[in-house]
């Protein structure tokens, strides 16, 4: 199967690991993956924050980069939600019914990770290796925007060496939700302390994600603390296999660089 990679701006700016992860662990599996190089930000921010005209322009990028894409796949719930619930009622309140059409069009082509891998490819067992207590947040997009379900557990229970251990209200939010972090910094910090106790509390090495954000916000708090938790991608998870861990050069890790924000 040919695949578009959807890689997002934070992973683009920031997380790149994950996106490497994606086409390593697809790769891995069978297919060919594609790196549209005209894609930019999907507009979620803007349309977040209020500013649906500023957003349009991006959603017609968007929609004009990958509409020749069959498949279309990213590393992030939060995005690919933006795709598939705010792209065409953004381009219906501009009055262009053209778009939305395509919009809708290119959104039931765009899958988020786990849910391409479950429902598209119909695996669970993608050959990995990860000997680390890890534990698993749901982020608020995937779980709620896009109904990821267990998905993502489903695949972290195949990993072989992997001790998944649940994360205590593993359903709260973990306080990021984009610029919400920066207009409501005590809230969002007191939702931050929540969800990093209940990490803590798993004894976990990792605390893992299928969203970029949410493992910036988590793992910079971590870091801050200097508690030895590491924040990964579910991506990177993965695509790590027992090969990495001999060091043959298949992309593998299991000890990947820490992927947190804040200071180490």
């Amino acid at each position: 199967m040919r695949v578009a990679l959807f890689v997002t701006c934070l992973a683009d700016t920031l997380f790149p690991q994950a996106a490497m992860a994606t086409v390593r662990l697809l790769e891995r599996l069978g297919h060919e993956v594609v790196f549209p190089e005209g894609q930019t930000c999907c507009g979620q921010m803007h349309i977040n924050t209020g500013y649906p005209h500023d957003a349009l322009r991006l959603v017609r990028r968007h929609v004009r980069v990958f509409a020749p894409y069959d498949v279309v796949v990213a590393p992030s719930g939060s995005c690919v939600g933006s795709v598939r619930h705010q792209h065409a009622t953004v381009a219906r309140g501009a009055g262009d019914e053209r778009l939305a059409s395509r919009a809708e069009d290119v959104a039931a082509r765009t899958y988020e990770l786990s849910e391409f891998l479950v429902d598209v490819l119909g695996v669970t067992d993608v050959g990995a290796y990860y000997p680390h207590r890890v534990t698993y947040h749901p982020t608020c997009h995937s779980l709620r925007m896009l109904r990821v379900g267990d998905r993502p557990l489903r695949l972290l229970r195949a990993v072989r060496g992997l001790d998944l251990v649940e994360l205590p209200q593993a359903e709260q939010c973990c306080g990021f939700g984009g610029t919400f972090a920066v207009k409501n910094a005590d809230t969002s910090t007191a939702m931050l302390a929540d969800k990093m106790r209940h990490v803590l509390a798993t004894g976990a090495d990792v605390c893992t994600a299928g969203d970029a954000s949410c493992l910036m916000h988590i793992g910079g708090g971590l870091s801050r603390l200097r508690a030895g938790v590491r924040t990964v991608h579910l991506a990177e998870i993965l695509a790590s296999t027992e090969a990495g861990v001999a060091g043959t050069p298949d992309g593998g890790a299991v000890a990947p660089a820490p992927t947190t924000g804040g200071t180490r």
